[in-house]
C-alpha cells in the first residue's frame, strides 16, 4: 500500500513538473517527458523515496546503492537535481556542530584517509593530471588544459611562498608528490612530504628514487602533528588537506605548523572552505552523504575561522585568495576524464566506488559553481620579537618574471 502511494507521489511530482525528466520503474512503466535531458531509471521499490521526498544527498545514496540510475549528461543531472530538491534553498546547515575530541584521533585519522586515498594508483591515474595532483588547479587561461593549469597552481603556491634554494621546505598531506617534487625541481628546496596514505606513499618513494632527488626530498608515512623539527623549516604548505583536521583541532593543527616554522617563516594553507558564515556543512543530505561514502571526518569551517584559528596560534595572516571558480572547472576536467575511462575505473575499484566519485565530483563541481563552497589561498608568516615575516611590502613576486 506503502509502494503504490508512493509511485502515486512520483508520478504526480514528475507529471507537474516543467523539468526534462523521464522516471522508469522497476515494471517498465514510464512517466514524463519524452525525449528527456535526464533519466532516471527506478531498480526497485525503496528507490521510491528519494524521488518522492527528494534531497541531493539521499538522491546520490540511492544512485550509489544500486537502487536507480542516472542517465543523461552529468551537468544536466546535477542542474535538474538542484531543481527538483530546491537545494539552494537550504545550502548549508545553521549553526555549528561541535563534534567530539575522538573523531580526530590518530589512529582515526589514519583510517579515513587510507579509506579515501588508498583505492587505487592506477584509478586516481586515470583522470588526474600527468603528476596526478588531487586539489584546485589554477588556471590563467580559460582554455587551458588541465595538465598546465596544475602546473601553474603549484608554481603559483612556490612564488607565494617565495621559495628559495636550500630552504627547508615541508609539503603537509604532499599527495602523490606533485608539489613537493616541483618545489625541489624548480626552485632547490630541500623537500620533506608527509602523508598518511600508504599507497602515496610507495608512490612517492619510486619518484624520488626515479628523479634522483633523493638526497634533496625524503616523504615520511606520518601524522602532522608528529613532525619533530620544530624551528627547523623555514616554508610549509598544506594544500588540500586541512579539511581532514576537525574544527575543534584547527588552533592545534596551526600551533603545530608555528612550532615548525623558524622566525620569519610562510606557511600557506590552501583549502575547501563552507560559503556559509557558522555553517556545519552542506545541507539538503550533502554532508551527510560525503561523510558516509566520500571523506569520513572530513569538516568544512568558513575561511574566518581559519583566519581565527590561525591568528590565534601567533600566525600574521598576509595575503589570501579565493580559488573558487578554478576548483569548478577542476572538478568537471576530472568527472570528464573519470567517464572517458569509465569501464577501465570500474575494473580497478567495482561500480559502486565508481558511481561515488562521479557523483561526488560531479556535485562538487556544482556546488562550487553555485558557490555553496570556496576554495582559500591563506599566506601566513611567523614574526618573533617585534620581528616580522620574510615577506617582501608588494605582490610583485607572486606575479611577476623572475
Amino acid at each position: 500500500m506503502l509502494d503504490q502511494l508512493l509511485v502515486h507521489q512520483v508520478r504526480r511530482r514528475v507529471e507537474s513538473s516543467e523539468l526534462p525528466l523521464s522516471v522508469e520503474f522497476w515494471d517498465g512503466q514510464k512517466v514524463g517527458r519524452t525525449p528527456a535531458a535526464v533519466r532516471v531509471r527506478l531498480r526497485e521499490a525503496r528507490s521510491l523515496r528519494a524521488i518522492a521526498n527528494p534531497s541531493l544527498g539521499a538522491l546520490a545514496r540511492a544512485y550509489v546503492e544500486g537502487q536507480l540510475d542516472l542517465e543523461g549528461d552529468v551537468h544536466d543531472i546535477l542542474a535538474l537535481g538542484d531543481r527538483l530538491c530546491s537545494a539552494g534553498d537550504h545550502k548549508a546547515e545553521s549553526g555549528v556542530e561541535r563534534w567530539k575530541w575522538w573523531r580526530h584521533t590518530r589512529s582515526r585519522d589514519r583510517r579515513n584517509i587510507q579509506y579515501h586515498y588508498d583505492v587505487s594508483n592506477d584509478f586516481y591515474g586515470l583522470w588526474l593530471d600527468a603528476r596526478r595532483v588531487y586539489s584546485c588547479a589554477y588556471f590563467r587561461s580559460p582554455d587551458m588544459d588541465l595538465d598546465a593549469a596544475q602546473e601553474a597552481k603549484l608554481e603559483h603556491i612556490c612564488r607565494k611562498l617565495d621559495l628559495r634554494p636550500g630552504e627547508r621546505f615541508l609539503d603537509i598531506g604532499c599527495g602523490w608528490g606533485g608539489l613537493l617534487l616541483h618545489a625541489a625541481e624548480r626552485h632547490g628546496v630541500q623537500g620533506v612530504g608527509i602523508t598518511l596514505s600508504d599507497d602515496q606513499h610507495r608512490h612517492v618513494s619510486d619518484l624520488i628514487a626515479r628523479s634522483g632527488l633523493a638526497d634533496r626530498v625524503e616523504v615520511r608515512k606520518m601524522d602532522y602533528r608528529d613532525v619533530p623539527e620544530h624551528g627547523g623549516y623555514d616554508k610549509i604548505a598544506s594544500v588540500g588537506m586541512f579539511e581532514h583536521v576537525g574544527r575543534v583541532n584547527l588552533v592545534t593543527y596551526f600551533d603545530k605548523i608555528n612550532a615548525l616554522l623558524r622566525p620569519g617563516g610562510l606557511v600557506l594553507n590552501h583549502g575547501i572552505t563552507a560559503a556559509a558564515p557558522g555553517s556545519a556543512g552542506l545541507g539538503s543530505g550533502i554532508a551527510e552523504f560525503i561523510n558516509d561514502y566520500v571523506f569520513p571526518g572530513g569538516e568544512l569551517v568558513h575561511v574566518s575561522d581559519v583566519f581565527r584559528a590561525a591568528a590565534d596560534s601567533g600566525l600574521e595572516c598576509l595575503d589570501a585568495e579565493n580559488l573558487r571558480p578554478h576548483y569548478g572547472k577542476t572538478l568537471w576536467h576530472w568527472v570528464n576524464r573519470l567517464e572517458q575511462h569509465a569501464d577501465v575505473a570500474r575494473r580497478l575499484i567495482g561500480e559502486q566506488k565508481y558511481r561515488i566519485w562521479r557523483i561526488y565530483m560531479a556535485g562538487s563541481a556544482h556546488a562550487f559553481e553555485c558557490g555553496w563552497m570556496e576554495l582559500w589561498q591563506l599566506l601566513a608568516g611567523k614574526a618573533e620579537r617585534g620581528s616580522q615575516p620574510n615577506y617582501p611590502f608588494t605582490r610583485d613576486f607572486m606575479y611577476g618574471t623572475r
